[in-house]
Parts: C-alpha cells; sequence; structure tokens
C-alpha cells in the first residue's frame, strides 16, 4: 500500500534542514535519528550533487518522513518537489515567489518563505499564501556564513503582524535556541549543530524539549 502523503501540516518545534551529502545512506541514517529524537520537519538542501541523486536522495527522504508522519520540504525546487510529491518547498529571495508555489503545487501542500531580516517580505509571503516564514540569521552560521544578522526582537514585532508560524534560523545551537524559542519563534531550523552532533538523536530530544508545553 502506498503512503499517502500528509495534509497541510503545520510547521512547528525542531525542523531540521539537511547537510550537503554525496552518501545516500549516511544522509538517511541521520535523519532516521533526528526524526527519532523528535524533528517535527526536514528540509532538504543539497547544494553540492547533481540533479539526479538529488531526485534519488529526495525521494528516499520521503520515504522516511512518511513513515514517521513528518512532512518533507524541498528547498528551492519546485520541480523536484512536484516530482516526488513533497509535501511542501521553501523558497528564498532569489527563488520562485511563494505565489509561483502556491499556483503550481496542491492547496494542501507546505510553502515556506525565507525572509531574512525584512518583515514587509514577510507580510507580502503571508499575502501570497505561505505557510510560515523563516528569520535570520540570529547567530553567526557555518552554513551560511555570509547572512545578514536579524534581531531578536523582530520576532516579537512579527508575532504582532502576522498569523503564520514564524520559524528562526542562523546559527542556532543548543546553548542560544531558548532565546529564540521563548521570544516567539514557533519552530527553529537546524542543521549544523544538528547533524554533525555526536549522538543526533539525543541531540534531537535535546531540541525538542525546549518547546516542552509549546506544542
Amino acid at each position: 500500500m502506498a503512503i499517502q502523503p500528509l495534509r497541510r501540516h503545520k510547521i512547528r518545534g525542531l525542523y531540521a534542514i539537511t547537510p550537503d551529502s554525496e552518501n545516500t545512506g549516511e544522509l538517511l541514517g541521520k535523519t532516521q535519528q533526528a526524526l527519532a529524537g523528535g524533528g517535527r520537519g526536514i528540509q532538504y538542501r543539497n547544494k553540492s550533487v547533481d540533479n539526479g541523486l538529488r531526485k534519488e536522495q529526495a525521494g528516499l527522504l520521503l520515504q522516511l518522513c512518511r513513515k514517521h508522519e513528518i512532512p518533507l520540504i524541498i528547498n528551492d525546487d519546485i520541480d523536484l518537489a512536484l516530482e516526488i510529491d513533497a509535501d511542501g518547498v521553501h523558497v528564498g529571495r532569489d527563488d520562485s515567489t511563494v505565489s509561483d508555489a502556491r499556483k503550481f503545487l496542491q492547496q494542501d501542500k507546505i510553502v515556506g518563505a525565507s525572509c531574512y531580516n525584512n518583515l514587509d517580505l514577510a507580510i507580502e509571503a503571508e499575502k501570497q499564501g505561505a505557510d510560515y516564514v523563516a528569520f535570520g540569521a540570529f547567530f553567526p552560521s557555518v552554513t551560511k556564513p555570509e547572512a545578514t544578522p536579524v534581531s531578536i526582537s523582530l520576532i516579537n514585532h512579527a508575532r504582532q503582524i502576522l498569523t503564520i508560524p514564524v520559524v528562526g534560523i542562523g546559527g542556532i545551537q543548543l546553548n542560544n535556541a531558548a532565546m529564540v524559542i521563548h521570544n516567539g519563534c514557533d519552530a527553529i531550523a537546524v542543521c549544523s549543530d544538528l547533524f554533525q552532533a555526536g549522538n543526533i538523536r539525543v541531540r534531537a530530544a535535546q531540541y525538542a524539549q525546549l518547546f516542552a508545553g509549546n506544542l
């Protein structure tokens, strides 16, 4: 029996961003640990491999995520999201627009948008049909060292205006995540501090615990 796609799932809690990897088995194993520890969403992001391997990895990750009933979001690739019937897509300022993504994806699919340090971008993204917006980087980021710094106060301002979930991203580690969460983020996007941990399952559980009572 085919595993059915998720209905439009709200992004909450630990939102794991996969690292660049050519080793599909290792990528799947690490993602399995992140899900077992309490990951509530997975975003597939791999800028270092060709389209064929990206499709293979994304398809296998989708099967894994569906078993856990957790959404798989594809970073910056509407075509790939459509091809494998992923649960949604995440777009950035230089990618497709939210309205483009919403036009091509079914209404029950998730569309997220990077808004950096710009609340106006977030307001427009919500108008265009985004299901969540991401602000960051709140801290220096290993994954994107050139990212624009963002003040924590932006979260409070955004929560007063937006009705969709707010995701914090950029340099988030276990020792600073609580600050972002307690200031109003519904989810935190984590890559390096999660997938480079000695025990990914334990690290994911530690992040998940920060949301206890808030989900």
